[in-house]
């Protein structure tokens, strides 16, 4: 593959950029994924980094309204059906940290996604990571946040005394002290 040796792929401007959850709460692997047309590029990310891009993309778009108000707002709306993952679900890398630009001539916002590999063994040098740029439209952005955001939501329950999440199986509550409600 000749972007992946170049270790930089683009996708400008994506067809649809999505994330998803497959598997039973407590269990999940996310994705995020874009569509180039036929080209399909999926990430692996963690739910912590999804619920992380969901408010650095939402303040980004206050941002980008704010320096420009002239822009039309960004429709809220989104098709639930279009927004599951896609196959094939294979997975390019395992994300390790996100950037976001704006290119105002073509008003489409850039989710640069990086993998940091490991070094490889027996070398002290790290090597370069590759990049992923999706270009995108503000509303596919919007609906990556809605969605992301309903998708975090999804997990498993949080115990009313620890916070913590409870499994199905049973759940040991540090605040109980060893005792049963």
């Amino acid at each position: 593959m000749d972007d992946f040796e170049n270790r930089e792929i683009e996708m400008k401007p994506v067809t649809h950029i999505t994330t998803d959850a497959i598997g039973p709460p407590g269990k999940r692997v996310f994705y995020l994924q874009g569509t180039q047309d036929n080209r399909v590029i999926t990430l692996i990310i963690e739910k912590f980094q999804l619920q992380t891009l969901t408010v650095g993309v939402e303040q980004f778009l206050i941002e980008i309204r704010q320096r420009l108000p002239m822009l039309a707002q960004a429709s809220d709306e989104y098709d639930e059906e279009r927004m599951h993952i896609h196959p094939p679900v294979e997975p390019l890398f395992r994300v390790s940290e996100f950037g976001l630009s704006y290119d105002s001539e073509t008003d489409l916002v850039g989710l640069i996604v990086r993998e940091v590999p490991s070094p490889p063994e027996g070398s002290m040098e790290q090597e370069q990571g590759t990049i992923v740029k999706f270009w995108c439209t503000r509303e596919q952005m919007r609906a990556l946040v809605n969605w992301g955001m309903e998708i975090a939501s999804r997990g498993r329950p949080l115990c009313p005394q620890c916070g913590q999440p409870m499994d199905p199986e049973g759940h040991f509550c540090s605040r109980k002290n060893g005792h049963k409600a």
